[in-house]
């Protein structure tokens, strides 16, 4: 399962998190594969499955 990076950007920015999404605009693909990255979206505390649904591209 993948996940479109620009609403994980979307997500961290509307948090206030700039530096944050500035990290993952530069070290993540365009679709970020929850089997690969789903440690760093942990930690950055979003809920792969809220975000799925949001990114139906």
């Amino acid at each position: 399962m993948t996940i479109s990076k620009a609403v994980v950007i979307a997500v961290l920015r509307e948090r206030g998190q700039h530096a944050r999404a500035d990290f993952v605009d530069r070290e993540l693909p365009e679709h970020i594969d929850l089997s690969e990255h789903g440690g760093l979206l942990a930690m950055l505390r979003l809920d792969p499955a809220e975000l799925s649904e949001d990114s139906s591209s």
